[in-house]
């Protein structure tokens, strides 16, 4: 299944759902309570107009559309080829690294992506996806109104894919964030974008779920909105919006065998996207609560073993020593079911529930252990090495899709080492796998750079921009060394 379009064509295309309360027909009734005449006259004055399907959702386009924009991606690539190493003098035998052959990169044609973003303030703050604009050497924006603009990427955050753009302008048309965590199954949505590059356009839909994960987990936290309003390449970053016209949702992604629209999409709820843009813009990065525990989702046979009624909850298998969790009393074998009065649905809920408290905050558990529910509370800590920074950087424990591996300080692997980082996965077809990568082995240098931090890890992948990196890695037993462990060095491409 494809489920991001990331051609440079049509840039990350990806649209969303959205979910509103009052889809226009009365509860009790069954009957649209507005005239044709009553929405036209709503839509003239300030009052927020509600609508029906016999008067049609022009009200709220006509009020939200203006401040749906088309952001252009600009990266100057380069296409990396592999030549035989020429004769070089004593010492400077470049084949040493490379086993006889070295990457040079070849100047190529500037590449162009193109997606969507919303205008959330007067001033000119846009949110849109990570994807849209990531490793973009130059972003600009087009309004409805025909205006361009060459924006400034103030913050991403590849984590939650939410990324917030500036533009130099005032008086913009905007539309204010709504309550996300209102959204019901079943609720009439907006989305809105620029599919295909062929101009601003808007398709309605229902929820089709909410708090939805993907089955590939495209995103470090999802806690999409699932709707099957037509998205298609060129929406994401797009908003989905209520029928008060509200912003619900950015568009993010779809479940595609064709590539384009089938009828499963996916937003970030406004209340995540919210709270990464200003984070973003106060500080610059954004931080994460952190428990400092693995957890699991609780099955039926799990729930019987322990004595839990109903699988909700997400089952503690270890807790990190010296951790918020460890400090606040949390075992292996508790099950959270509640945080700060909010239900838990499973391992996923909690992980995101968790992720977006203020690190230094308190979080207040419900927990059934031993037979009996206890109430605790965990100050939160932050995540170690994973915080998204304004210079661009994703997750640091995760480069996305320029290498495609997820890596983890060798100290904390349970390994006898304390440098290096250890590869904890490594994406299906991405340049990190089709270099040799596997999951265990040990990264001890990049660029000739010793590494231990997931942090600098990621700076310096991020600093090689389009060239190729030069690897220092360490592979076991089961990487068929014959003694003990094999170092190598290896070339990777980023993409």
């Amino acid at each position: 299944m494809n489920f991001r379009n990331r051609s440079v064509l049509a840039g990350a295309a990806l649209v969303a759902v959205g979910a509103v309360s009052g889809a226009g027909i009365t509860a009790k009734t069954g009957q649209f309570p507005f005239s044709y005449n009553q929405v036209q006259a709503a839509a003239q004055s300030s009052a927020e107009p509600e609508v029906s399907f016999r008067a049609g959702f022009g009200a709220i386009v006509k009020k939200v559309q203006p401040a749906v924009v088309s952001v252009m991606s600009t990266t100057n690539a380069k296409r990396v080829e592999t030549r035989r190493t020429p004769n070089l003098p004593d010492g400077f035998d470049l084949r040493d690294f490379f086993g006889g052959n070295v990457p040079f990169d070849v100047p190529q044609g500037p590449r162009q992506g193109l997606g969507s973003g919303v205008i959330v303030t007067a001033d000119g703050y846009i949110v849109t996806n990570n994807h849209v604009v990531d490793g973009a050497d130059q972003v600009k924006v087009s309004l409805q109104d025909s205006r361009e603009f060459t924006a400034k990427v103030i913050g991403k955050d590849a984590q939650s894919d939410v990324a917030v753009l500036k533009i130099e302008a005032s008086g913009l048309p905007h539309v204010e964030f709504g309550n996300s965590d209102s959204v019901q199954v079943g609720d009439i949505v907006l989305a809105m974008g620029n599919p295909f590059g062929i101009g601003q356009t808007v398709t309605m839909g229902i929820v089709g779920a909410t708090h939805r994960n993907t089955p590939e987990h495209i995103e470090q936290y999802e806690d999409f909105i699932q709707t099957d309003a037509a998205i298609n390449p060129g929406n994401s970053g797009g908003a989905l919006v209520s029928v008060k016209g509200e912003l619900i949702g950015i568009n993010t992604a779809i479940i595609s065998r064709s590539g384009g629209n089938q009828g499963v999409g996916f937003a970030i709820p406004a209340k995540t996207a919210r709270n990464v843009m200003d984070q973003l813009v106060k500080f610059g990065k954004v931080s994460r609560g952190h428990m400092g525990v693995t957890i699991q989702s609780v099955n039926s046979a799990i729930a019987k073993q322990f004595g839990l009624s109903g699988t909700n909850g997400a089952l503690i298998s270890d807790v990190s020593g010296a951790s918020p969790a460890e400090r606040a009393g949390l075992k292996p074998g508790d099950i959270v079911t509640e945080v700060n009065g909010s239900r838990i649905a499973d391992s996923d809920d909690l992980r995101v529930r968790i992720a977006a408290l203020t690190p230094g905050t308190p979080a207040k558990l419900k927990v059934f252990r031993d037979g009996s529910d206890r109430d605790i509370t965990v100050t939160l800590g932050s995540q170690p090495g994973q915080e998204s920074a304004s210079n661009g950087s994703g997750p640091a424990s995760l480069d996305g899709p320029r290498l495609g591996v997820s890596v983890e300080p060798a100290s904390r692997s349970g390994r006898n080492r304390t440098t290096g980082l250890v590869i904890t996965d490594v994406a299906q077809g991405s340049a990190a796998e089709e270099a040799g990568l596997r999951t265990g082995d040990v990264i001890l240098e990049v660029n000739r750079k010793p590494v231990s931090d997931p942090a600098e890890f990621q700076r310096l992948v991020r600093g090689a921009a389009n060239e190729a990196l030069l690897l220092y890695v360490e592979s076991g037993n089961d990487r068929g060394a014959t003694r003990g462990s094999a170092r190598h060095f290896v070339t990777v491409q980023p993409r």
